[in-house]
């Protein structure tokens, strides 16, 4: 499938959008999964498509394995999006997510930090599949 990658980035602005203003409204300081349900609701509220708390296949040698990994958003079925609520962004959570693109074959993600006091300048980081090649 290709993707348009100018529509993917009007895709991560407009998320990026709307984590602002879940974080705008809640400040920081919340658990994760507050910041989860109103990202759905905001998502809902723009007219945006998601899917939410999508279990991530994983095929080994032709056969389904239960890795119990779940993705928090798959925004409009090309977008990724993890969110956190954490003290600061970790490599374990860019690897989490770059794991979801790279089994996902999508080319971008979202890592969003909640837990910051400025979402704009430290709380968002879009990170790049290096391995995904079918873009427009």
């Amino acid at each position: 499938m290709k993707i348009n990658l100018k529509i993917l980035n009007e895709l991560v602005y407009q998320v990026n959008g709307a984590a602002m203003e879940v974080h705008q409204e809640l400040g920081p300081g919340l658990l994760e999964n507050v910041y989860h349900q109103c990202m759905k609701e905001e998502l809902n509220l723009r007219g945006i498509s998601f899917k939410s708390e999508l279990i991530i296949p994983v095929k080994y040698k032709s056969k389904l394995i239960d890795t119990n990994l779940r993705l928090d958003l798959l925004v409009e079925d090309i977008l990724p999006v993890e969110l956190k609520a954490v003290e600061e962004i970790l490599p374990i959570h860019q690897a989490q997510l770059l794991t979801y693109m790279k089994l996902l074959k999508l080319p971008k993600g979202l890592l969003i930090n909640f837990n910051v006091t400025n979402l704009y300048y430290k709380g968002q980081k879009t990170l790049v599949n290096e391995l995904y090649y079918d873009l427009e």
